[in-house]
């Protein structure tokens, strides 16, 4: 028995030895060879590592050193930013081609044999320029060094000042622990950092800390001063009992909070004799929930989100440390009147004692046409129990206007709308393919009344979505997003269109956009038009514009 034990351990020490020695020789086989059958690089470099001139424009002849061409004639093509050029002539040194007319800022590279050489970068000259004088050097940010800043407003004051609004608490690196940049700044006119004739304080605090809609308020008796909505609780205070504020408050021209002093309170302890009166926010009024847009129409203010009550102090009953709140159910919509108490004749059933149903869905964006009427956008299918497919016009009253000509609306959602008081068009950008049954890649022109323009004839939109549209006073239309191609042609996050949507010629000559715009204030020049961009914008055309950037547009 011991011995075929041992016959049977040295057969199976030989079988094991036999397959290392095979295990071995494979992995030398390997070792020799690892990468047999690949293709030779072949010998083509660029020489050149940037172009003379530095910005060229479409159309230019344009020389360029490359070595080893000459061995491929009829083999080689050579792209900027994917689109062919046309090549004059080349030697086994330089070759020259023509910048194509539709091209881009963007890399250089020639194709051989299904190999890829990278040259340099070409800037290419056209109407669209990023502003290099305006001031803006860190932009939004955060104390804390990492998370998200975005700017989500901006609103331009009488004297050409800009305030900024969102999600950040250091701008321009000016916010301190003590004193953050609470979701508002003010810049000047020229982009640099300013704090003339405002006092801001810590801004907001409390909920996400984010306004974001900001309106001045032109006329009435509330002239001059500011409504800002958003998710706060708290505006220049982070006291516990001054967590009072329901996500819209107003403030004064000088960015200050328009506050009242009352009597009207209760003090349990009549010996704390301070607590017998308050100073409160004049605007008594707000949501338990996000505002996402506000307007103000006929000394009206209307705000717009995904909330789900409205609420508002109750003074005789509330305390200086705190406070007891009215609330009634009011589903995304609620009209206020200036001193904040709610309009019962908006969006509201005096049977019921709340709003009707709204939206199935959440609201992105709205504006409001020149009638008062607000039209809403998301991704909601039913609006009040109506049929409304991610889009809806809303009559002073609240109900929905039957009269708006959208149809069957998006198959998709909404991102963002714009209207143009000069066309009367709406414009619309999200991730929809066809709206009111017709083929509509993401982008769509609408008429006042809500039916299709078609003369605008866009093109497929791929790699991405546009998130953000709005129809310039040119006609054009700007649009950015996270795409990179439009129909055939090479467009990274940014492009602007004739307002047939074919692209615009001269126009679309940028590098890459990286980020979302959610709000454009566009002036007029000599030359064409300014267009201050806000948002999260992360990086366009080879620069890091920090959530705010100007370019020059040209007509």
């Amino acid at each position: 028995m011991l011995k075929y034990r041992k016959y049977k351990v040295s057969f199976l020490v030989a079988i094991c030895w036999m397959a290392l020695i095979a295990s071995c020789s494979k992995s030398k086989e390997l070792a020799e060879d690892p990468y047999a059958g690949g293709k030779q690089v072949l010998p083509i470099s660029f020489v050149s590592k940037t172009t003379d001139p530095d910005i060229v424009d479409p159309g230019y002849t344009l020389d360029l050193k490359v070595n080893g061409l000459l061995k491929f004639k009829d083999k080689f093509k050579l792209y900027i930013n994917e689109i062919e050029a046309e090549v004059v002539n080349f030697s086994d040194s330089t070759i020259r081609f023509i910048v194509p007319e539709k091209a881009s800022t963007g890399s250089i590279w020639i194709t051989v044999d299904e190999q890829t050489f990278f040259g340099p970068i070409i800037k290419i000259g056209g109407k669209v320029a990023v502003d290099q004088t305006f001031k803006i050097v860190n932009g939004a940010g955060r104390l804390s060094g990492s998370g998200q800043a975005t700017v989500f407003d901006a609103e331009q004051l009488p004297n050409g000042r800009f305030w900024l609004v969102g999600a950040f608490d250091n701008f321009e690196l000016k916010g301190t622990e003590l004193v953050p940049n609470g979701g508002i700044a003010q810049i000047d006119g020229a982009g640099a950092y300013s704090t003339s004739d405002i006092n801001f304080g810590k801004g907001v605090f409390g909920g996400m800390k984010t306004i974001y809609s900001i309106n001045r308020i032109n006329n009435g008796t509330q002239n001059g001063s500011y409504i800002i909505a958003g998710n706060f609780s708290a505006y220049n205070s982070t006291r516990s009992n001054r967590q009072t504020i329901s996500n819209i408050t107003r403030l004064t021209a000088k960015g200050e909070l328009d506050t009242i002093v009352t009597n009207a309170i209760v003090n349990p302890k009549p010996s704390e004799t301070w607590k017998n009166i308050d100073t409160v926010p004049s605007f008594n009024g707000g949501v338990d929930g996000v505002i996402r847009k506000t307007f103000i129409f006929d000394e009206k203010i209307y705000a717009v989100g995904n909330f789900q009550n409205y609420r508002r102090i109750y003074y005789p009953n509330s305390t200086y440390d705190d406070k007891v709140y009215d609330v009634t159910r009011m589903l995304q919509m609620v009209r206020m009147n200036m001193d904040g108490s709610m309009d019962s004749t908006f969006h509201y059933n005096e049977s019921t004692h709340q709003s009707a149903m709204a939206g199935n869905g959440v609201i992105t964006d709205a504006m409001m046409q020149s009638d008062g009427k607000l039209v809403l956008v998301g991704n909601f299918t039913t609006f009040n129990g109506i049929s409304a497919n991610r889009i809806v016009r809303i009559n002073l009253d609240g109900s929905v206007d039957h009269t708006f000509q959208a149809g069957t609306g998006a198959d998709g959602d909404i991102y963002s709308i714009r209207y143009s008081e000069n066309s009367k068009k709406i414009i619309l950008s999200g991730v929809f393919k066809s709206f009111n049954g017709k083929s509509a890649s993401g982008i769509t022109l609408l008429n006042a009344d809500g039916s299709l323009d078609n003369t605008f004839r866009g093109e497929e939109i791929s790699g991405g979505s546009a998130t953000f549209a709005a129809q310039l006073n040119s006609g054009k239309i700007l649009v950015t997003g996270s795409f990179n191609k439009y129909g055939d042609y090479l467009r990274q996050g940014f492009m602007v269109l004739n307002p047939d949507g074919t692209l615009a010629q001269g126009y679309n000559n940028t590098g890459g956009f990286q980020g979302r715009v959610y709000d454009m204030i566009e002036s007029l020049t000599s030359a064409g038009s300014q267009v201050v961009l806000v948002g999260d914008i992360i990086r366009f055309n080879s620069m890091l514009p920090h959530n705010v950037l100007r370019i020059d547009i040209e007509n």
